[in-house]
């Protein structure tokens, strides 16, 4: 088997696994989906070492499935944060009007002295070194994530009532 064919299948294999996963929680489809799309969704924040507790709060106070929430955060791992942060950044300096910076940023020094900051309530370098790259993420975030939450919860919803239509059916 091709490396491709067995990527797809790995790929596949996830898909599966997730599907089985949130089919297995108790809950309407649309509560589980927008569960899931709002821990998904959240992944696409800046506020690395929230993010669970972040949607489990939103999923309480809008009645989303809290387990579904807490399994969408998968989303946003060390693979993917790199990748989301470059998309987020980018598009909050792309709404602000402002240019990519000249220089790469280092996204784990940055949480790493975000961090230390909150930690030790030591907010002196956070203007200076955090806040000009965690302010367009910020703002970059908000349309990252009603597009994703958006994707996921149809795609979700669709794909739970289909099996549980499939299964009284």
């Amino acid at each position: 088997m091709s490396r491709e064919k067995k990527e797809g299948r790995g790929l596949h294999n996830l898909y599966q696994k997730i599907i089985k996963k949130l089919t297995s929680i108790k809950g309407t489809p649309e509560a589980i989906a927008k569960g899931f799309a709002t821990g998904i969704a959240m992944s696409f924040t800046p506020f690395v070492g929230f993010h669970l507790l972040l949607c489990l709060c939103v999923s309480k106070i809008t009645k989303q499935n809290s387990i579904s929430s807490a399994l969408g955060t998968i989303a946003g791992n060390p693979w993917t944060f790199p990748f989301i942060w470059y998309a987020v950044l980018h598009v909050g300096l792309m709404i602000l009007g402002h240019d990519a910076p000249e220089q790469d940023i280092d996204f784990k020094n940055l949480f790493k002295e975000l961090f230390h900051c909150v930690i030790n309530l030591d907010f002196s370098l956070f203007w200076v070194d955090i806040w000009p790259v965690f302010y367009p993420m910020l703002i970059g975030c908000i349309p990252l994530y009603v597009i994703i939450w958006q994707i996921v919860y149809h795609a979700i919803k669709h794909v739970l009532l289909k099996k549980t239509t499939n299964k009284r059916g």
